[in-house]
């Protein structure tokens, strides 16, 4: 069984009243910017909430307000995009000033998108305010919750709510030997050419079925003997040049693509060169603790130039500090370059990340380790190790029992990791090492 891709809840409504507040309510902390001047959020902005054991993925957008303005053109384009890709949409209105024409110009919206709406009525601040919300059902929804972003009040309720949308199964009927893997990457780097180039490339048995993630294919196929499921990033709907301007959109379509991967493919557009962003979505992935590769496609655009593959290597080592594990591939989808080393590499580092050591092997490397390098000292301390074990895979994780875990300094961590990979291939997965206090 695999886990599918945590929910996606979008707050939307017109400028100024208060989406960013709530937002912030609900993650605990201020990470939407709050002021008094309307549209002061322009971009959407994602955060990781959990209720109730429920995790899902936030996104608070620009307001939605009626006008032809480019910059509220805008705005309307970035909540158009959230509310495209959410499972349950929160409609925030503004309990003191009533129902506004820029709200039954949101409500229009969101009637045609047939997903959960649930009306926010904000600013009521007070218990004899509670009568102000009941107007709020003439927008045509059937929930409608009070709430004060100011004072923090109804936000329970309003969560209660959210999470009742969710999907009680969580888990899809993929088999367990299945290896997982999605592109993800910056607008044009090629994510969709090489999910084409690969399978023309293999000649492989092809069976699509829908994603969990709309619109998107999951396309699973057959190659020696292994079972693989490639997961779509790339199927971007286009309305106009909406999706393809905003380069923002391609964060959520990668962190839903990473929820449900084995192995995630961090692609790098050769001819560009390496950009912020490309640093930003391969350290979700990092984060998320799954096994990565790194591709560099478009490599063909590099034939005739002063560009060694020993060069571009050494720059995405330097960029990618927190990857050195991660293999690197040179590809080009376009004229299928090395184009078959893709598919072994993946099946090669997902099995490192389901790799198992023996607790007795284990300890055997560690403490061989440990008489060359003796552990540090931390005011007249020592630290002392007394064994090691595997505790889980995905990514494998050991816990090192010790006499006091703050004398296990980061480097002396730092030293342990790199001694358990030069003794087991751990190539293109993340290993972490906790330390335990032993009783």
């Amino acid at each position: 069984m695999r886990k599918m891709g945590k929910s996606v809840v979008a707050i939307v409504g017109r400028p100024n009243i208060g989406k960013s507040t709530i937002f912030n309510r609900l993650v605990g902390e201020r990470i939407s910017i709050v002021d008094d001047e309307p549209g002061i959020t322009r971009d959407r902005i994602y955060a990781e909430v959990e209720w109730l054991a429920n995790n899902f993925r936030l996104i608070d957008t620009g307001g939605i307000d009626i006008g032809d303005e480019p910059l509220l053109e805008k705005v309307r384009q970035q909540a158009e995009i959230a509310i495209d890709e959410a499972d349950v949409i929160i409609f925030m209105v503004d309990g003191k000033e009533g129902i506004t024409a820029a709200d039954e110009t949101v409500a229009q919206m969101l009637y045609k998108t047939n997903k959960p709406v649930i009306i926010a009525v904000n600013k009521i601040d007070y218990p004899e305010m509670r009568d102000n919300m009941y107007a709020f059902y003439a927008l045509g929804f059937s929930e409608v919750y009070p709430v004060s972003g100011t004072h923090g009040l109804g936000i329970g309720d309003l969560l209660d709510a959210v999470v009742n949308h969710f999907p009680d199964e969580l888990l899809t009927n993929d088999t367990d030997d299945r290896i997982a893997f999605s592109f993800i990457g910056r607008p044009n780097v090629g994510k969709s050419s090489l999910v084409n180039a690969i399978l023309n490339e293999e000649r492989v048995i092809v069976s699509d079925q829908p994603g969990t993630t709309r619109d998107a294919i999951d396309t699973h196929f057959v190659k020696d003997d292994q079972d693989y499921l490639i997961i779509d990033t790339a199927g971007m709907r286009k309305r106009g040049r909406v999706y393809e301007s905003t380069e923002k959109y391609s964060v959520l379509r990668a962190l839903k693509a990473i929820d449900r991967s084995d192995v995630v493919c961090v692609v790098i557009d050769a001819e560009v060169g390496i950009r912020e962003q490309d640093k930003r979505v391969a350290g979700y992935a990092h984060e998320a603790g799954r096994a990565i590769v790194i591709i560099v496609n478009k490599w063909d655009t590099q034939r005739g130039k002063d560009m060694t593959i020993d060069k571009f290597e050494k720059n995405v080592r330097n960029h990618f500090q927190f990857l050195s594990y991660a293999p690197i591939v040179f590809v080009s989808a376009k004229t299928k370059q090395r184009l078959n080393t893709i598919l072994p590499i993946v099946t090669s580092v997902s099995e490192n990340h389901h790799k198992r050591i023996p607790t007795s092997v284990l300890n055997d490397v560690i403490m061989d380790a440990i008489v060359i390098t003796p552990t540090p000292t931390l005011k007249g301390k020592r630290l002392k190790i007394y064994y090691a074990t595997q505790v889980s895979v995905k990514p494998p994780s050991f816990a090192i029992f010790v006499n006091d875990p703050k004398l296990l300094h980061f480097t002396y961590k730092r030293f342990l990791e790199n001694t358990i990979r030069q003794a087991f291939d751990f190539s293109g997965t993340p290993i972490n090492i906790y330390p335990r206090e032993r009783k």
